[in-house]
């Protein structure tokens, strides 16, 4: 499983999903989705623009958690 870890950063940057949002020019919502973890499909453009805006790498707000119920 794939997990975003927006909101953690966001909050050691003192950055708003607001103040993000305007400075990557992508809409609040979408912004917010990925803050709540709600993204289903990641978009490779929208990470690259928030890494790019919080100078930081993906490895930054992408965890990958092991699956073990197989």
């Amino acid at each position: 499983m794939i997990k975003l870890t927006l909101d953690k950063l966001l909050s050691e940057k003192e950055i708003t999903r607001y103040q993000l949002s305007k400075m990557t020019d992508i809409k609040y919502q979408t912004i917010d989705n990925y803050y709540k973890n709600k993204v289903v499909r990641y978009d490779g453009f929208i990470l690259s623009k928030i890494c790019e805006a919080l100078d930081c790498e993906i490895k930054d707000i992408l965890i990958y958690i092991k699956n073990d119920t197989l």
